[in-house]
């Protein structure tokens, strides 16, 4: 850890630089002060201050904490913009690809330096969560503005499937970050639906966002690219913590899409009850999956039946 801090305060500083000029390009094109690029070139400002002083005295975390602040309001604005347009066709790919690279990098630089975000405290859960939770939100807007383009989903139904399994995997990784927590003697509460809800792994509002974000994006998986499903595209299931192991498998739009949806209602009718949480949209993509679920247990069945030697049919 120690050996790695003084490369995190030299990438970091590198990183800033990068980011600062950039954020001088989009304020030009903008033509006026935008509140989220004064904060960030702000951040930038003070992490470029502290990375002049004695390099040996600077923490990593706090200036890694401090660029990617910088980073979360400087595409903050980008998506903005983004949205506003309705993700213009001719240049939203390449926008969201490089956005979702500024999003990455603090990771990436946690990640090469041997700190692994597992196990280090350099970004904090927190911060982790924020930036999964961004990537995953972009390519879910993106996602939704791409399905209502019926000609482009015609041409390109493979690249819908590889921002929605690369959206999911964002989203599922942000929810968890951090384990739930585990109800016993030992833990008291107050409020028993907040312990409920921390037992289910929901700390915020926006983990039941992210929840109702995967879940659409698995219907819109299976909707649009359901002729693709055999094709091994792979997913991060694992929980990410202290105690818990990451493994891989197969993304399976239906088995997560409903499994998540049904977590997000037992939640909102539950614990969340009062808050008046709106769950008719997840049923209605839950029901989808059932009858998907039963089509393909029918077309199997008839399928079994024409091949059966049993069914009557001879070779001629």
């Amino acid at each position: 850890m120690a050996a790695a801090g003084p490369t995190v305060v030299r990438r970091v500083e590198e990183l800033g630089d990068m980011a600062q000029a950039h954020i001088q390009q989009l304020s030009e094109a903008a033509g006026e002060d935008d509140h989220f690029l004064i904060r960030a070139s702000a951040a930038l400002e003070k992490l470029k201050l502290l990375c002049g002083e004695e390099k040996k005295c600077s923490n990593p975390s706090d200036l890694l904490e401090l660029y990617t602040q910088a980073i979360l309001d400087m595409t903050y604005f980008e998506e903005n913009k983004l949205v506003d347009e309705d993700f213009p066709e001719d240049s939203s790919s390449h926008k969201v690809k490089e956005l979702i690279n500024f999003l990455s990098e603090p990771e990436i630089l946690v990640k090469e330096n041997n700190m692994h975000p597992k196990h280090c405290n350099l970004l904090g859960d927190e911060l982790l969560e924020c930036l999964s939770w961004r990537r995953g939100a972009l390519l879910y807007m993106y996602c939704h503005s791409l399905t209502k383009r019926r000609e482009w989903l015609l041409r390109k139904s493979t690249l819908l499937k590889k921002y929605l399994v690369d959206g999911i995997n964002y989203l599922l990784q942000m929810l968890n970050y951090r384990c739930p927590i585990q109800l016993n003697e030992g833990v008291s509460f107050q409020d028993l639906d907040t312990a409920k809800l921390l037992s289910a792994g929901i700390f915020s509002d926006i983990h039941l966002l992210a929840m109702m974000y995967s879940g659409e994006m698995c219907y819109w998986g299976l909707k649009h690219c359901a002729d693709q499903q055999a094709e091994n595209h792979e997913m991060d299931t694992g929980v990410s913590g202290a105690s818990c192991t990451t493994h891989k498998e197969p993304l399976d739009f239906r088995e997560v899409g409903e499994k998540i949806l049904k977590k997000y209602v037992s939640v909102c009718e539950g614990p969340l009850k009062e808050q008046e949480w709106n769950t008719t949209n997840a049923k209605q993509i839950l029901n989808f999956f059932q009858h998907h679920c039963n089509y393909l247990t029918e077309l199997s069945l008839q399928l079994d039946w024409l091949l059966s030697p049993s069914n009557g049919m001879q070779e001629k």
